[in-house]
Formats: C-alpha cells, sequence, structure tokens
C-alpha cells in the first residue's frame, strides 16, 4: 500500500481495501469513508501535494492488524511529520486505517 500512495497512484491502493474501508483519526472522526471516498481524498491530497510520501521507519504486525511507524513529508522543502498508521485487514484487504499524529 506503501508503494501506491508514495506513486500517487490512488487506484492501485484503494484495490487493496475492502468496499467498506475507511481513514480515520485514531478513535476518532473518520475522513475517508468507504473505498470511493478514500479514492477521491487522495486524489485531491496528490493534488494538492504533489511531492508527497511516505518512508517506513517501523513496523509491527499481530494477527490481523499492521501498525507501521511513518514519516510522511508533503514536499521536498517541508520538514516531516510522523504518524503511527494502525491498518486492521479482513483477509487480504484492509478494512481500516487509523492514524494516530
Amino acid at each position: 500500500m506503501i508503494a501506491h500512495y508514495n506513486a500517487q497512484d490512488a487506484d492501485a491502493y484503494v484495490a487493496l481495501m475492502t468496499e467498506d474501508a475507511c481513514e480515520a483519526g485514531y478513535r476518532g472522526a473518520v475522513v475517508r469513508e468507504g473505498r470511493e471516498g478514500t479514492r477521491e481524498g487522495l486524489k485531491k491530497m496528490f493534488a494538492e501535494f504533489p511531492e508527497n510520501r511516505a518512508e517506513i521507519i517501523d513496523r509491527k504486525a499481530l494477527g490481523d492488524y499492521v501498525i507501521l511507524h511513518e514519516r510522511v513529508w508533503r514536499s521536498a522543502q517541508s520538514e516531516p511529520f510522523d504518524v503511527f498508521a494502525i491498518y486492521t485487514f479482513e483477509g487480504d484487504k484492509c478494512a481500516r486505517v487509523e492514524f494516530v499524529r
């Protein structure tokens, strides 16, 4: 998923998600709902930040969960910020991503 994110390929990214997947703040509001909502939100963000990219600093997996420590740059000149992204899987598809920032 991160490779597709870094390539700014929203279609390939959401192809790895369940139809009703979402992205949200940790234990908070959903910011992108459903596969189509996630696709639209990512395309909008990629248009706003064409140099956006994420680097995986660390990763852990436990059952249906993968936790990534990600460092994100909006542009080559911007200061990066760190997030923990908690990916919840149903089978081989991602059902939810929650961001701790």
